[in-house]
């Protein structure tokens, strides 16, 4: 009994010390109609021997590109126990520091919020959809002390908070730390909910909730939630279980209306969905795709995570080497698996192939650069935003598309040379780095990789020709596996590729050409002005393809221009149409072999076993 009691006290001291650690929030709402919250900061156990540092974040988890959140901070203050004000600096636009702080101190401010997606805050009538990074403030320094946060929403009655935080019993919502909360999004609304539960082999039970912020009927919302049900249950089967969400539960925060921006957000234990169409109903298999993408993430680079992500830097961008896999393997599997839950047909799936196999093949920026350098790319290309020009569609090619054409590649590689799977590599991975949350690095996939297939020279070779270097896959061979012609769609045919022109004022107008484009190669450039082609005038957006359908690749004619004024003429030479198609050997006339129509049926068909 002694012990016992002892033991308790323990635990009591334990709790209470914790509890003087916490960083608690209080947000509200009075002036949601204007996008405001109010938002205070209570800090304490302050260090009393230095200064206080108090700052926002400038980036957010799953995007790799600066943001400014500090821009939408303003009414900035800070108090000691007492109520008194502290003397604030503000050495950086997202950065206050107090010189010199108090055993506790109580930071408010107001916050601007009108963008509804997945990596901003909104606040309006109808909800308060945040980001934490968009929404709190945070201390330098005490990344390990846990966070609470309560909400008044008194004037909005029918509200209901949804969050992947703890939620305790007093009202508030727990973070065990700094990284978990900045990682929980929060939409407070009327919102409509219908939940599921799904059994992983080792009899746990966890929970999935479709939290939908819509004009939609709860009918609809039901239909909806027995559809991503059937997805979950697919996406479980590549990796042959559920990640272990943190208090058992996973949410889907969804929002639909036309003016959202619209976007999807991975996040640990939930994603915020955010959607540009009136409702659900109508549009569900639309809507699909973004669901699928960012439930895959609650695996592949939530917990199977590269080491340049972990811990994430809420100070500047993140770069990391391995979003091809983070990011392109998620975008192969988002849609692969709408094929095996029946909710996409070959056909579809067959267009985004093809999609992936174009832009590897033709787009400069997978000729010239890398996997690892795309993926490194994305701090300027995350949905950043600049003023001036780039030649971004030279040098870029989506680390999306690449690492879902990379992926495309190793699955049917792997099926044909190893009677193995890409699923087969994925759940090795996650065995190894994701169940483990041990993170990792392209020397451990690639290590994997030859554990996998018992061949070391094949994926050293894999890693060096096709992640680190610019060198692609014979797509045409590995496809005709599965009975699919990976052809020329316009063989013969002379490219236009000023396809994107626009008609300015009656001025026709190029945008910025590709690097190896017959305009490239002519020294045309964005914003010169077509004036003749071949004799011809040039009055309209069209009038080019006239005259390309009178040539053939290799002919050559000349252009008249103008340049800032000044007119100039250049010589083009027609190149071939490169762009490909993939069609089924059967609609060719050709006969699908069984071999090859049970390889198709392998890859494509449901998992579940």
């Amino acid at each position: 009994m002694k012990k016992f009691i002892f033991t308790t006290a323990v635990l009591a001291l334990a709790l209470s010390a914790n509890a003087q650690q916490e960083i608690s929030y209080q947000v509200s709402f009075p002036n949601a109609n204007h996008h405001e919250a109010q938002v205070s900061m209570l800090i304490p156990n302050v260090p009393l021997n230095q200064p206080l540092k108090i700052r926002f974040s400038r980036s957010s988890p799953g995007r790799y590109a600066t943001h400014e959140f500090g821009k939408n901070i303003y009414n900035l203050k800070a108090f000691d126990q007492s109520g008194k004000v502290l003397n604030l600096k503000q050495p950086a636009g997202d950065v206050y520091e107090i010189a010199k702080p108090t055993t506790t101190v109580k930071v408010t401010y107001t916050v601007f919020g009108n963008w509804v997606d997945g990596t901003y805050a909104a606040f309006d009538q109808d909800h308060a959809h945040m980001n934490i990074p968009s929404t709190f403030a945070f201390p330098v320094g005490m990344d390990k002390r846990p966070r609470l946060v309560k909400f008044d929403y008194k004037n909005n009655p029918e509200w209901k908070v949804a969050t992947q935080l703890k939620p305790m019993p007093n009202g508030a919502y727990y973070a065990k730390d700094f990284q978990f909360f900045m990682d929980s999004p929060i939409e407070i609304a009327n919102y409509k909910t219908a939940s599921w539960q799904v059994k992983n082999p080792d009899g746990k039970i966890q929970t999935i909730h479709l939290v939908s912020h819509v004009n939609d009927s709860q009918e609809a919302v039901n239909n909806y939630a027995k559809m991503l049900e059937t997805m979950v249950a697919e996406q479980q089967a590549v990796y042959g279980e559920l990640p272990n969400f943190d208090y058992d539960n996973y949410y889907f925060l969804h929002c639909v209306h036309p003016s959202y921006a619209g976007d999807g957000m991975e996040h640990r234990n939930s994603t915020v969905i955010v959607q540009r169409t009136p409702t659900i109903k109508g549009y569900e298999s639309n809507l699909l795709g973004t669901f699928s993408h960012e439930f895959f993430h609650a695996w592949n680079v939530e917990r199977l995570r590269p080491k340049t992500l972990e811990p994430f830097d809420f100070t500047q961008a993140n770069v990391s080497d391995e979003l091809w896999i983070a990011e392109g393997f998620t975008q192969y599997y988002g849609n692969l698996v709408l094929k095996r839950a029946g909710f996409r047909n070959l056909e579809n799936i067959l267009m985004v192939f093809n999609g992936l196999v174009n832009s590897v093949l033709n787009s400069p920026g997978a000729k010239n650069f890398s996997p690892v350098q795309a993926s490194r790319y994305a701090v300027f290309a995350d949905a950043a935003t600049s003023i001036d020009q780039t030649n971004k569609q030279n040098i870029f090619t989506s680390y999306y598309t690449y690492g879902a054409a990379v992926a495309l590649a190793l699955d049917l590689r792997l099926r044909s040379d190893f009677k193995l799977t890409l699923d087969d590599y994925m759940r090795a991975l996650w065995k190894a780095y994701g169940k483990t949350e041990i993170a990792y690095t392209i020397p451990d996939l690639e290590k994997t990789l030859a554990t996998l297939t018992k061949n070391p020279s094949f994926a050293t070779n894999f890693f060096k020709d096709y992640i680190y270097s610019t060198k692609k896959e014979n797509y045409e061979a590995l496809l005709k596996n599965a009975g699919l012609i990976l052809r020329k769609k316009f063989a013969g045919k002379a490219y236009n590729d000023l396809g994107r022109l626009t008609d300015n004022k009656g001025e026709i107008t190029l945008p910025a050409t590709l690097n190896g484009s017959a305009a490239y190669n002519a020294g045309l450039d964005i914003d010169d002005v077509l004036i003749k082609a071949d004799g011809m005038e040039i009055k309209s957006i069209t009038d080019f393809d006239k005259v390309a359908e009178k040539h053939k690749p290799g002919d050559t004619i000349d252009i008249v221009y103008k340049r800032q004024g000044v007119e100039k003429t250049t010589r083009l030479t027609f190149l071939e149409n490169p762009i490909m198609e993939l069609v089924t050997v059967e609609s060719t006339g050709g006969n699908l072999t069984d071999t090859q129509k049970t390889f198709r049926e392998n890859w494509l068909n449901s998992q579940i076993k």
